[in-house]
């Protein structure tokens, strides 16, 4: 995959939040970048524009650069506060391939590790994650949310190619499982799948409760972020995956498991609680 890698200095790197997220019981949100090199068909951000903070060339070339903020570490340091609920990150991926080249996250990580805020969520489906576990073990409040999307690795491929399959992604899971930190496999979007097995595996990987989210369609939801036009054209070939019916059965294993499932901010707001 071509990308290419900019920089730019920020006036600030947490944000108050509104809407999804406020109503999780997140108090901030920290975007290390602008534009995502993962470039998922399905991503919702681009269709936000500038509410996203967004320039015209990112949402018409999504996925073709991203722009770092430099100065991320130092304005951390700033803002940081014991009471702040952090999500990290929902504009970019922080494991996206460029974050590989540049190693932006470690001066984050570091930061939040020294200044720890009431509960920091970090939001990836990247597996360079493992690459900063030690500052991640430092962090005394920590969620790790981990998007799985499929179980299928023909659908995987032709929604998210330059995403990493699903082996992969399992055995990152159980190997911060096994460190010591707290993941949570969040089904998001949920794409084509066989739900049951799907459910299976993650559960058996994380040991936690599940979050999931179907794909948004305009028509649904009139205002705000949706699925991309690229990756509604994308769903048109499975005409017979039912959402509705994948996320039942979901919910259904999850019981059997002793765990939950559930979708939109209630759930979502299970990574704010410590306990």
């Amino acid at each position: 995959m071509l990308y290419s890698i900019r920089e730019q200095t920020s006036r600030t790197i947490l944000s108050r939040t509104s809407g999804f997220l406020l109503a999780a019981g997140f108090t901030h949100s920290l975007t290390p970048a602008r534009n995502c090199t993962f470039g998922c068909s399905y991503c919702y951000v681009p269709t936000m524009r500038v509410q996203g903070g967004l320039r015209p060339e990112d949402w018409r070339h999504w996925g073709h650069h991203t722009t770092f903020k430099s100065n991320a570490g130092e304005l951390l340091r700033r803002e940081l506060r014991p009471e702040q609920v952090i999500y990290c990150s929902p504009l970019t991926d922080p494991y996206q391939p460029a974050e590989g080249e540049r190693r932006l996250m470690p001066e984050v990580l570091a930061e939040v590790g020294a200044n720890p805020p009431g509960m920091f969520v970090m939001q990836t489906r990247g597996p360079l994650i493992l690459r900063d576990l030690e500052l991640l073990q430092a962090i005394p409040r920590l969620r790790i949310s981990f998007s799985v999307t499929t179980d299928d690795e023909a659908v995987r491929q032709r929604f998210e190619p330059h995403c990493a399959p699903l082996a992969e992604r399992l055995r990152v899971m159980r190997t911060l499982r096994a460190a010591g930190l707290r993941v949570h496999a969040t089904l998001a979007p949920l794409l084509p799948c066989d739900p049951g097995r799907l459910a299976a595996m993650v559960l058996e990987a994380t040991g936690e409760d599940l979050i999931g989210d179907p794909l948004h369609v305009r028509s649904e939801k009139p205002r705000g972020a949706t699925t991309r036009e690229a990756g509604l054209r994308l769903l048109e070939r499975y005409p017979d995956f039912d959402s509705a019916a994948a996320l039942a059965t979901i919910e259904q294993a999850a019981i059997g498991a002793g765990r939950r499932f559930g979708t939109g901010p209630a759930a979502f707001g299970w990574l704010t609680t410590p306990a």
